[in-house]
């Protein structure tokens, strides 16, 4: 028997047994609950496996919404019928043991020839009826479970639940039904004899004995002197004909776009023995893949030297230098939010009272009038004390010390600005009645931005969601589920206001911002968003790319390979879409760069146009409360 899970039409994962003799294979699971990880017991009793099936539900802060986490045990299934659960109830009376007979020459015998006979080999007995009746779950917490591994009459397996900082080994003892927790490791294999174990904890390896108790990690492996004679040229051909067959295997269409894949191979191949640099290979990788004309055909990484990196100190500041005095003048400060770390500017934060206007007269005691550029003081200064001489006249006299800690990076100080200023301006041209919300991207960092601002703007008359340059993800569906919400009834209480049900919604008209970088899940968003008549898309025409990727397979030397493994196409099945084309607007707006490096910002411009127009017909309302009902 071959034990193994897929998913179903129902996209849950199904556990299922194949006899290979007999070419049948049997479910062991069914659609209803997700399982994975599926191994046989040693003796050949049980068959183990995680599994979903605990649901507890956590309710969101933010809007009446649950989420599921915590929802795995270890689980297993009698294969035989004849085979009892370990949790059977266990009888309580004792039984009463005969004296054994006395040894002699013959029983002696007898146990040499039992010595000497082989290992019988592990029957696995199935029967088929009642399979799916006979699953039994471990006593233990639902939680996330892995690398399930059974030895003898024990089960060890991997735990990280949302509970649990880091990853708890664990044995689950069938005789004595008890856990035991055995420690924190990153992850382990057992030996085939089942007598060893390799573990490894913060990129650190070691030996020990299967253990039976908490587990004491103190004897490191020394792997300092495993080297390997590596011989590059072999290694790069064997990476380019992975890459060649893993997009032959899971490019999502087996029609490879109609290229000759086969012919692609041998097109690029004779120029291998030119490569000698990883990047090389990259680049003449990149070439074939290229052919198949589609989006998210990625390749990268591997083994190549990197060069030492020394940051630059940045003050979440624009300088100029004072042509008279050639001290460096503040033009700008970028306002940040300093009780997030990730978002500190140094020039704002409590005491170091800097202005703009102001002049740098010294950084570290040295006078930056007669620097090359203020920054060469900077250098490897990024999360260090550093000492400024200010003054708001380009002299000695008057001015002041104080200590700021530069940054390594400035882009999310300046993405900040430009959307704080965004909200301003939609603000101040629409006297307080729409709000605006900008999406970086549709994965985590994207949705939290959408929550940062959609809640607080809930009440609003109308709404402009821009996508421009949104670099995709995931979660665009998320995001057109919470914006096409429709009202059904209005929610009053006592000493209250009416709200909405459901309360969670904008409740007017909606256009949303697009251009030639809105890519990936960035193009399907606007695509919902259209499908769905939410509004008018103003902008350019949007990347193009959603032919959607899963992540790397493993190459030699680490480098990843991303295949572009599915696509969509329209509901009544006529055709592809997005793909290659991308998402058209509505109104064609193409900023001239010119005046938006000035701050003019002409699709923005456009869109509040739209919406105001949008407002003289299709601003909405909630009713007032009506009569309160009277008894009859």
């Amino acid at each position: 028997w071959i034990a193994y899970a897929k998913p179903e039409e129902e996209m849950m994962n199904k556990i299922y047994l194949y006899f290979v003799d007999k070419d049948r294979t049997i479910e062991v699971t069914d659609g209803w609950y997700g399982s994975s990880q599926p191994i046989f017991s040693p003796d050949g009793k049980y068959l183990f496996f995680e599994s979903s099936r605990d649901f507890n539900p956590v309710f969101s802060q933010t809007e009446f919404d649950q989420a599921y986490f915590d929802m795995s045990r270890i689980f297993l299934v009698t294969l035989s019928k004849s085979v009892d659960s370990p949790f059977k109830p266990k009888s309580d009376e004792v039984a009463v043991k005969p004296e054994k007979p006395k040894p002699n020459e013959s029983d002696d015998k007898k146990n040499d020839d039992k010595k000497e006979k082989k290992e019988e080999p592990v029957v696995v007995k199935v029967d088929e009826d009642g399979l799916k009746d006979r699953i039994v779950g471990l006593p233990i917490a639902a939680s996330s479970y892995r690398d399930i591994v059974p030895v003898g009459n024990t089960v060890y397996y991997l735990r990280k639940g949302t509970k649990d900082e880091k990853n708890q080994f664990l044995m689950y003892d069938l005789g004595e039904q008890k856990e035991t927790n055995l420690g924190e490791i990153d992850g382990y294999e057992i030996s085939a004899d089942t007598k060893k174990m390799i573990a490894g904890k913060d990129k650190s390896y070691y030996i020990i004995d299967v253990p039976k108790a908490k587990i004491d990690l103190k004897d490191r492996l020394d792997v300092s002197g495993m080297e390997v004679k590596l011989d590059k040229r072999q290694e790069w051909d064997q990476i380019y004909k992975e890459c060649w067959r893993q997009m032959r295997e899971f490019f999502y269409a087996p029609n490879m776009h109609g290229v000759d894949w086969e012919g692609i191979r041998t097109k690029y191949e004779p120029l291998l023995p030119y490569v000698n640099h990883r990047a090389d290979l990259t680049y003449i990788v990149g070439e074939m893949i290229g052919e198949l004309s589609a989006g998210h055909t990625y390749v990268g990484g591997g083994d190549m030297p990197r060069a030492k990196r020394v940051q630059t100190g940045l003050l979440g500041a624009q300088v100029q230098r004072d042509p008279q005095s050639g001290y460096y003048r503040i033009t700008r400060i970028l306002r940040g939010q300093n009780w997030d770390k990730s978002a500190r500017s140094p020039l704002t934060e409590v005491g170091v009272n800097a202005n703009e206007g102001d002049y740098i007269l010294a950084i570290d005691g040295k006078s930056t009038n007669g620097m090359t550029n203020i920054y060469e003081a900077l250098v490897n200064t990024v999360d260090k004390q550093v000492r400024l001489k200010l003054n708001s006249r380009p002299e000695e006299m008057g001015s002041r010390q104080t200590v700021v800690v530069p940054i390594g990076d400035e882009s999310g100080l300046y993405y900040f600005n430009w959307v704080e200023n965004n909200i301003k301006k939609v603000e101040a041209a629409t006297n307080g009645k729409v709000g605006y919300i900008h999406v970086p991207d549709m994965g985590t960092r994207g949705l939290n931005e959408f929550v940062k601002h959609f809640y607080p703007q809930l009440r609003k008359k109308a709404v402009i969601i821009d996508v421009r340059g949104n670099g995709g993800g995931f979660v665009s569906q998320l995001l057109i589920e919470r914006l096409r919400r429709e009202i059904a009834t209005l929610d009053f209480a006592r000493n209250t206001t009416p709200t909405s049900d459901p309360a969670e919604m904008i409740y007017g008209p909606k256009v949303c911002l697009i251009d030639e970088f809105s890519a990936s899940d960035g193009d399907i968003f606007p695509y919902r968003f259209k499908k769905a008549d939410l509004g008018k898309l103003v902008g350019k025409r949007t990347w193009g790319g959603v032919v959607g990727i899963r992540g790397t397979l493993p190459l030699l030397d680490g480098g990843f390979l991303n295949k572009p493994e599915f696509s969509r196409y329209d509901p009544e099945g006529k055709g592809w879409v997005i793909e290659g084309h991308g998402v058209d607007p509505d109104i064609i707006v193409d900023n001239d760069p010119a005046k938006e490096f000035s701050g003019v910002d002409e699709q923005l411009n456009r869109a509040i146009q739209v919406i105001l127009d949008e407002l003289k017909t299709k601003e909405k309302s909630l009713p007032p409360i009506p009569d309160y009902p009277i008894k009859k």
